[in-house]
């Protein structure tokens, strides 16, 4: 029989995981796994299991959690060498990367896509030495995932980025960077830049609609800085996915990026890595293609 490693994290999202554990077990059974459980437990859990379990013991790995689980456990898996598909439970608060990946939480969904073996090999990014999934970023709004109350993000979800995001922006000053591709260098003064492996974030999930993570490509985005009554003019155009042509916004593809400061930045100096603290700046980021194997559902357009 096939095994099955079920590493699973209580607290993420709204708690309820715990509830339908017995049908998730269920299901993958059915379909010809032996289920072996983890639960996370306190920070650090999850890479320290990882780093403990058997080389090519498990036929398949499945991470329930948020972005920030499936972070921790994606740098574990690689600097392990644990060339494991991956299937993802999306049980966090926003889920950008698995709804990107048509992921969803239905026990007999996820059992399929075990069962049907659809494996993509999927690239990642890597800012300095820490891969990510889903996101690196730095400014305005990207540290707000560690600053919600995890109660609160229990109780209102997506909702309490928001309502936190409003308390940041009255005492915003923009950072001025130097941003670096492979083609030119760019000198501005921005609120936040992001370095996506897929469409979104922050419960923002059509940030650009093109992504993909089999081209070999990052997407950067950076939002120049402007009066702070303009960003409602530009959240309506991102709301409408038409702001990337917009000259408030720096976008491109590219393989490499690097940011460097050009003045002090407070705590904004910080990335933010999938919803965790990241490497501080100056950054380099890096698509490292067809990195890991993903189970994806059967349905999926990638």
């Amino acid at each position: 029989m096939k095994k099955l490693k079920l590493l699973y994290n209580p607290a993420s999202g709204d708690r309820t995981f715990k509830n339908a554990l017995d049908a998730y077990i269920a299901a993958f059974q059915q379909v010809g796994y032996e289920v072996h459980l983890y639960r996370s437990a306190a920070a650090g859990d999850v890479s320290r299991h990882i780093a403990a379990m058997p080389r090519d013991f498990y036929n398949a790995i499945a991470i329930s959690g948020g972005d920030g689980t499936l972070n921790q456990a994606l740098n574990a898996l690689i600097s392990h060498n644990h060339d494991i598909p991956l299937a993802i439970i999306p049980s966090g608060t926003a889920n950008d990367f698995a709804g990107f990946v048509g992921m969803t939480k239905s026990p007999e969904a996820i059992a399929e896509a075990l069962s049907e073996s659809e494996i993509v090999r999927a690239d990642i990014g890597l800012a300095n030495d820490v891969y990510f999934i889903n996101v690196c970023g730095a400014g305005l709004f990207t540290h707000i995932s560690q600053q919600v109350d995890d109660v609160l993000k229990t109780t209102l979800g997506k909702l309490a980025y928001y309502l936190k995001s409003l308390e940041e922006i009255p005492n915003f000053q923009p950072i001025s960077v130097r941003i670096t591709n492979s083609h030119t260098t760019i000198e501005e003064d921005i609120f936040l830049f992001l370095t996506l492996n897929s469409a979104g974030t922050g419960g923002f999930d059509r940030l650009v609609p093109a992504a993909s993570i089999t081209d070999g490509l990052l997407d950067f985005i950076a939002f120049r800085a402007c009066p702070i009554l303009d960003l409602g003019r530009l959240f309506i155009k991102i709301m409408r996915q038409d702001y990337l042509t917009d000259p408030g916004v720096i976008y491109f593809q590219d393989s490499y990026v690097k940011v460097e400061l050009l003045s002090p930045a407070g705590k904004y100096n910080i990335c933010d890595i999938d919803g965790e603290w990241g490497p501080k700046l100056p950054v380099e980021i890096r698509n490292i293609p067809k990195k890991i194997p993903l189970i994806v559902p059967p349905t999926s357009i990638l």
